[in-house]
């Protein structure tokens, strides 16, 4: 991490600590951004900790990774349940991807280099050779797939929540001509993304008022907006609305799931490594190690049955 990026992270996590005392301008920092997860303790039992290297799945990395011993993972650390800072950006991340990601390199026999990196900069990176493995709960679509290599390790999607009590949008969304006049915030180069701006013609095409859309680099910015007003909705993952939703300080509802998507490790088009990570996520999954870390994350709702390597997108 630079040290610029430490900087920013550092300022804009005092400035989180700043909202959350001002309840009256804000209604709440929320779980979205680093302060409101810092709120938050991380759950205290570590299943990863008797994770041991299987010298069978270790024996599928490539022999330079295995004497190098290492591999370098740019990660996406937004908010929980994927990954966050519980104690602050100059602390540790914790989350489900954190967790899967040490026990797979457990598994290997490796150690992990983890790099922090904006959500939209890791795809890219990956064709670079900057990183080796991309996490951030990336989900697997036919038009990522032209260019990265997925292992899956859970099933997550696309959904959409509101705040508490808003007169509005109250039901599930199943169709983008519900939003017709909303203003949505979103991520920046997220698949969320992508659909609204694919799907913008619709409202359009029923003769109603197009949606707005808002994107954010931060979690915690387009938390703050919807509950400043200056956004209607908020587009996301299944996993991280319905944890926001459970804690009252947020004051959010979650709205249901929209579309599946497999979420799953990213790699360069090409790479050798899938065949060792798939392995190894089976191997968690075999030993029970990957079902008490979706417990620890409550995401178990979300589990898989097999890792697979670029199976299709959800349809």
């Amino acid at each position: 991490m630079t040290s610029v990026r430490f900087v920013t992270r550092t300022r804009l996590f005092a400035a989180a600590v700043v909202l959350l005392s001002l309840p009256a301008l804000t209604a709440c920092g929320g779980p979205g951004d680093a302060a409101a997860a810092g709120a938050r303790a991380a759950p205290a039992d570590d299943p990863v900790a008797a994770v041991r290297k299987v010298d069978s799945v270790a024996a599928l990395l490539p022999a330079g990774v295995r004497e190098a011993g290492t591999l370098r993972v740019g990660s996406s650390i937004g908010s929980p349940p994927g990954a966050y800072y519980p104690n602050g950006p100059d602390k540790a991340p914790a989350g489900q991807d954190i967790d899967l990601t040490d026990a797979v390199a457990k598994v290997l026999g490796v150690r992990i280099r983890r790099q922090d990196a904006s959500f939209e900069s890791i795809l890219p990176a990956l064709g670079s050779g900057k990183y080796d493995v991309g996490t951030g709960n990336f989900g697997v679509t036919t038009e990522r797939l032209k260019t990265i290599d997925f292992v899956t390790y859970i099933n997550d999607g696309q959904g959409f929540a509101v705040r508490k009590g808003d007169p509005g949008l109250k039901t599930k969304v199943t169709d983008l001509t519900q939003l017709c006049g909303l203003t949505i915030g979103t991520g920046a180069g997220t698949t969320f993304e992508a659909t609204l701006t694919a799907r913008r013609g619709v409202c359009a095409k029923a003769g109603r008022k197009p949606y707005d859309v808002k994107v954010y680099s931060e979690n915690g910015a387009s938390l703050t907006a919807l509950q400043q007003g200056r956004i209607d909705v908020i587009m996301s993952t299944i996993n991280g609305l319905r944890h926001q939703a459970a804690q009252p300080a947020s004051r959010t509802a979650f709205l249901g799931e929209y579309h599946r998507l497999d979420v799953g490790f990213a790699f360069r088009k090409g790479s050798p490594l899938t065949k060792a990570f798939q392995a190894a996520v089976n191997q968690l999954i075999k030993d029970g190690t990957y079902a008490r870390i979706l417990g620890k994350w409550g995401t178990s709702a979300s589990a898989i049955e097999t890792s697979r390597i670029n199976p299709p997108e959800h349809r």
